[in-house]
């Protein structure tokens, strides 16, 4: 008899594990898709898109949290930086703390500019869920909330 937990990895079967990976990486693509998708409808290349979606807040970043946040070095967050500031979306000032931080936050121009993006993405995202029933609707924002937790775990 097998006395594992039941959350344990041994009752995971390869069948299931496969279909897993299946589903997360068809996820994936069809998220890249429509990422690909946006960064041509905003006219923005998508790690700036990505970038510019972290000032959501509203609050000032510095570069080293945006780097943290995307994932990517500092090095090219520099540039994603530099694409910003060059379109006029983002403006550096120095932190009044430490003279050697930057802290970067949105121009007018950029607030506007994420608020439409916002709007677009907000009547994209109702358009997928409006596919589903209420009850599916619940669920699937259970079950995505419990699935990004657990990849988070096992990170």
């Amino acid at each position: 008899m097998n006395h594992s937990p039941p959350n344990s990895p041994t009752t995971i079967s390869a069948a299931e594990a496969r279909r897993f990976q299946e589903l997360v990486f068809g996820l994936y693509q069809c998220c890249q898709h429509r990422f690909a998708e946006q960064s041509r409808q905003f006219d923005l290349p998508d790690a700036e898109l990505r970038c510019l979606r972290l000032f959501s807040d509203n609050h000032p970043l510095t570069a080293k949290q945006i780097a943290r946040q995307m994932g990517v070095v500092k090095s090219r967050i520099s540039k994603i930086i530099d694409g910003l500031s060059g379109r006029g979306l983002i403006r550096r000032d120095q932190d009044p703390d430490d003279s050697r931080v930057w802290r970067l936050s949105l121009t007018p121009e950029g607030r506007a500019k994420l608020a439409g993006i916002n709007r677009r993405v907000a009547a994209a995202n109702q358009k997928i869920l409006a596919t589903l029933s209420p009850a599916e609707r619940r669920s699937l924002l259970i079950h995505l909330e419990m699935l990004q937790k657990s990849m988070r775990v096992a990170a």
